[in-house]
């Protein structure tokens, strides 16, 4: 099986990369970047190919015949929004996830559904209030935008996982390549996750379990149970919206 990947240099993409590598049942890994990526680098597999792509909102003809043939994509691709002013936050969150999705639709076999599985966050919201957050808000717009396609193209199998406190520091095989993140969660990550792991459980998002349930929701892992509209689970038409509770329960982590 056939899988892309993007967002590989980051928390949740190298858990992502760990989990396709340590797959059997992945026989192809695509990973899309500006840049060559270490861990990629560091595996030295074969199945592993850096698909260099310079422009996230265009897909030429080069990039996708290296691309054709996958049956999935885990989009893992994105930046906090103290990095970024909100022009760069909407085109780096929203739009090259969108236009990511426009492209990929006919890149499976014939016959055969395409899984585009956006990672978005907790608190992220399709009904903003007054005082949404800018990132609740363009998480948001996103789904909606991606639930829009997946209503109109059959074989396009979109949904959504919303991680909450999203934790590498048990996930020894990732540690060397993890970014130093934005500085407030430099700062407060060593107090707040140790305290969300303790006290909070549900929100709490290791990145190994994280890695192998986001990969297999691109093989198409979990359909029937993502068909019913339950608690931490919204529906947009047949769209999926996970929140962290669903990721945990079928992960194995909580009962």
């Amino acid at each position: 099986m056939h899988l892309i990947l993007t967002g590989a240099t980051g928390l949740v993409g190298s858990g992502v990369l760990d989990a396709m590598i340590k797959m059997k049942e992945v026989t192809k890994i695509s990973i899309l970047s500006r840049r060559p990526v270490a861990m990629a680098e560091a595996a030295n597999d074969p199945r592993v190919n850096v698909v260099i792509n310079s422009d996230f909102e265009k897909y030429d003809p080069a990039v996708l015949s290296q691309l054709k043939g996958a049956s999935g994509c885990v989009w893992a691709l994105g930046i906090s929004q103290t990095q970024v002013g909100k022009e760069d936050y909407v085109k780096i969150t929203k739009t090259f996830a969108v236009e990511a999705a426009k492209a990929f639709q006919d890149l499976a076999p014939a016959e055969e559904p395409f899984h585009f599985v956006y990672v978005s966050g907790a608190g992220a919201t399709t009904e903003p209030g007054r005082f949404a957050s800018l990132f609740a808000r363009v998480k948001g717009e996103t789904e909606l935008d991606l639930a829009a396609m997946r209503n109109h193209a059959q074989r396009f199998h979109a949904m959504s996982v919303r991680p909450a406190g999203v934790d590498g520091s048990a996930h020894q095989a990732i540690q060397s390549y993890l970014p130093p993140g934005p500085l407030a969660l430099r700062l407060m990550g060593p107090v707040l996750l140790p305290a969300i792991r303790t006290l909070m459980p549900s929100f709490h998002s290791p990145t190994e379990p994280l890695g192998r349930f986001l990969t297999e929701l691109a093989m198409g892992r979990h359909a029937d149970q993502l068909r019913v509209e339950g608690k931490g689970l919204q529906k947009v038409g047949e769209f999926p919206i996970l929140e962290n509770s669903v990721f945990r329960r079928l992960a194995k982590l909580d009962s």
